[in-house]
């Protein structure tokens, strides 16, 4: 007797085969040069390692589950920004938590096969806990990352209010691995803090670049104008993960008269775009110090890139991240998605930030496993106070 599941697995093999057939009558009838009959090749020979795994594999497999795998897989190979997103995953993106679920507070991306910091953000359970942007996350709990897909290695960490995890981690510097344990919590983000130093000094501290962003800064920056003779400003852009392109613009034109802020170039030439500075540095040319650090990426990049390239402000800091790329979010017939790198940013100088990002005029590396921004061990910051008071 036949079981019902074996008959379906049977019919869902059958199912892809003929996919693949298709594929390749279209692929062969409409195509004939050498290249596209390449392709023509390759599908049939992902087809037959298909029917041999569902043949010949030691256990049996979940022949969706590999689909989706290998759709994945196609993604990741183009760069650790694109992933596809199953269905619930794209819809846990859309909606947005009601409490019932935390996290951990950090960016991440996938590289060499596994999970890569790109920043911890301010005042969260993984910041608190001493994650540092650069550490690879190579184990969940008892889970081993290598393998998974960023979404999968995502969910994971994801988990009830209160509930702790364990994260063991890869640090440059560091021989062995290091283990933290971390409770999650409901992530609410303040994207900027201003406060006023010694020396009327302002002190902008920007997390993200949310839809408000700009708008904090520029009142913020005012208030601040109105009440005091201000001599200087540190922008902080340390640990900021980036955000959207269009604060990263307008925040950039807060300090600059005019000038070329950044331009995108993607595959279509009818998409390539430049933005421009308006007249007006909302803060009169004051002298302005920027702090980045490796976990300063995208939006941070094109700000402190924008900045240093008009030499309108010293950077100061550490090697900014280097993710000069655009996703977008492409829904598909599933109900799932793929997140996709459509152009690259370039700063006015026309250097690309990927994989390269900003260095800084004077470099100064965080000191001492104790190092956390905006506190006593902060040298960095203390670095740029005894610059501008000189």
């Amino acid at each position: 007797m036949v079981r019902a599941d074996t008959k379906r697995k049977t019919y869902n093999m059958k199912k892809i085969l003929f996919i693949f057939f298709f594929i390749k009558l279209i692929f062969f009838t409409n195509y004939s040069n050498s290249s596209e009959t390449d392709i023509y090749k390759k599908i049939d020979l992902f087809g037959e390692v298909l029917e041999k795994i569902n043949k010949e594999y030691v256990d049996e497999i979940d022949q969706s589950e590999s689909m989706d795998s290998a759709i994945n897989g196609l993604l990741q190979s183009l760069d650790p920004y694109s992933a596809y997103m199953p269905p619930e995953i794209f819809n846990q993106m859309q909606t947005e938590t009601s409490g019932e679920f935390g996290g951990l507070g950090i960016e991440v991306s996938m590289e060499s096969g596994v999970v890569k910091v790109i920043s911890p953000i301010d005042d969260t359970p993984a910041f608190r806990a001493g994650i540092k942007a650069g550490d690879y996350i190579v184990k969940i709990e008892n889970n081993q990352v290598q393998g998974k897909t960023l979404s999968e290695a995502v969910e994971l960490m994801r988990g009830p209010v209160g509930s702790s995890i364990e994260l063991t981690i890869r640090r440059r510097g560091e021989k062995k691995a290091l283990t933290f344990n971390i409770t999650r919590e409901i992530i609410e983000i303040q994207s900027v803090k201003m406060e006023l130093l010694e020396n009327n000094i302002g002190y902008i501290r920007l997390t993200s670049f949310n839809e408000n962003s700009s708008d904090q800064i520029e009142q913020k920056i005012k208030l601040l104008e109105n009440k005091q003779k201000i001599n200087a400003y540190i922008l902080d852009l340390r640990n900021n993960p980036g955000g959207l392109l269009t604060q990263a613009i307008r925040i950039s034109d807060f300090f600059l008269d005019n000038g070329e802020i950044v331009s995108t170039k993607s595959r279509k030439a009818s998409e390539n775009r430049k933005w421009f500075a308006k007249k007006g540095d909302i803060t009169e040319g004051k002298t302005l110090l920027v702090l980045i650090n490796y976990g300063s990426a995208s939006a941070s990049e094109i700000v402190a890139g924008a900045l240093k390239d008009h030499k309108r402000a010293i950077i100061i800091g550490e090697n900014s991240f280097g993710k000069g790329s655009v996703q977008s979010i492409i829904p598909l017939k599933n109900k799932g998605a793929i997140r996709l790198t459509v152009a690259k940013y370039y700063l006015p100088s026309g250097k690309s930030i990927s994989e390269v990002g900003v260095k800084p005029d004077i470099e100064v590396s965080e000191e001492g496993d104790d190092f956390r921004i905006k506190t006593d061990t902060d040298n960095q910051l203390n670095y740029a106070l005894k610059l501008l008071n000189g």
